[in-house]
């Protein structure tokens, strides 16, 4: 049985950056990273519109947009390599339907200290005035997540982390004084144990799916299977990242690993939705799930906004489970999940609803991990 001062279960950005932080920062010397695909970040830290938040995405939950004001300038100290700028990004408000006028919108981003300015002509124009009530030039970035994974994989290997890929956890339990995680390589069915001081359960979407003293979050989750088109934008598109707020409305911004870019809809990239429980595994139902594009649904709607969309050619579609709180449906709000299960000390389940939340979780492991 392998014994470990820390287990992590989940492969992607938070996982391995905690893996890191035990290794560098807390003075953890064996610590174990379980990840069941073959690769590093490959699901939702991939599979996703690779934004980096600059709060003007949440006009409705002040506290999320002030975290994401305060943790970006730390990403992209960071992560440099990771952070794509070379892209105008603009921020546009819509007339109707809209849950922000832009004179709200104006004072918002001022409460924030967000960086806003009326949009040149030449990139107004593009918009359709009539649905269209102001367009702003902001500062916000997008990130590699396949350069992201490159970082995390040689820093792990600098750090001495145990990385075992390929791995699915079944459950989590106590045994004596340490916490014992039974798992199994899914290439050839081989069981084993391995027990630790101290779990963390980054698995996202697969928070609630061990059996043994697991108890699963307290906080409700909600699940949904989404898609984003990845697009080859027109010439008057490529240099730009858009926005249309806040409402039932769009994003395309700038997808750097495939040198393309994502095209998401509010009302059309969830495909499917429903409250987490135990023994719906959502990595199962979504393959069991026919993943067909609602692109063109997409691109109808959003040529109302944006008519030079029509021109965009559209390449793939990334499906993947998007996991949220429940209690955040109606301010949109995105902040951490960081729960210590008392019925399983040592035990922690931890969830991030954006990439720059991160430092979030590492503040709130300051105070939790001595």
């Amino acid at each position: 049985m392998a014994l470990y001062d820390a287990i992590i279960i989940g492969g992607g950005f938070y996982g391995t950056a905690i893996a890191c932080e035990l290794t560098t920062r807390r003075g953890f010397s064996r610590v174990a990273l379980l990840e069941r695909e073959q690769k590093l970040l490959t699901r939702s830290s991939y599979n996703n519109q690779a934004r980096i938040h600059n709060g003007y995405h949440y006009p409705r939950s002040f506290t999320t947009a002030y975290r994401s004001r305060v943790n970006l300038p730390s990403f992209v100290r960071d992560y440099p390599d990771a952070v794509k700028r070379d892209f105008t990004k603009l921020y546009a408000i819509a007339r109707r339907n809209s849950n922000v006028t832009a004179k709200q919108f104006v004072r918002f981003c001022k409460d924030i200290g967000a960086k806003l300015e009326p949009a040149p002509q030449a990139l107004s124009k593009l918009f359709e005035p009539r649905l269209i009530e102001a367009v702003f030039l902001v500062q916000e970035y997008a990130f590699d997540a396949s350069v992201l994974a490159v970082q995390a994989a040689a820093e792990l290997n600098r750090t001495g982390v145990e990385v075992r890929l390929g791995v699915h956890v079944n459950s989590i339990r106590t045994e004596t004084s340490r916490l014992a995680v039974d798992c199994a390589q899914i290439a050839t069915g081989v069981s084993e144990t391995l027990t630790a001081r101290t779990v963390f359960n980054c698995t996202y979407s697969g928070l609630n799916q061990f059996s043994g003293d697991f108890p699963g979050t307290r906080t409700r989750l909600k699940q949904e299977i989404t898609e984003m088109a990845l697009m080859e934008p027109p010439a008057a598109l490529a240099g730009l990242g858009v926005t249309v707020m806040d409402g039932p409305f769009f994003s395309m911004m700038p997808f750097p690993p495939r040198k393309l870019h994502t095209l998401s809809h509010v009302r059309y990239t969830p495909h499917l939705h429903w409250l987490d429980q135990p023994g719906i595994d959502p990595y199962q139902r979504l393959e069991n799930y026919e993943c067909v594009t609602r692109v063109d649904r997409m691109v109808r709607d959003v040529a109302r906004y944006l008519p030079a969309v029509l021109d965009a050619r559209y390449v793939d579609s990334l499906f993947e489970v998007k996991t949220v709180l429940v209690k955040n449906e109606g301010d949109d709000g995105r902040p951490i999940l960081f729960e210590k299960h008392p019925e399983l000390p040592g035990c922690y389940s931890i969830l991030g609803g954006k990439i720059d939340n991160i430092y979030d979780c590492l503040e709130k492991l300051d105070k939790e991990i001595l």
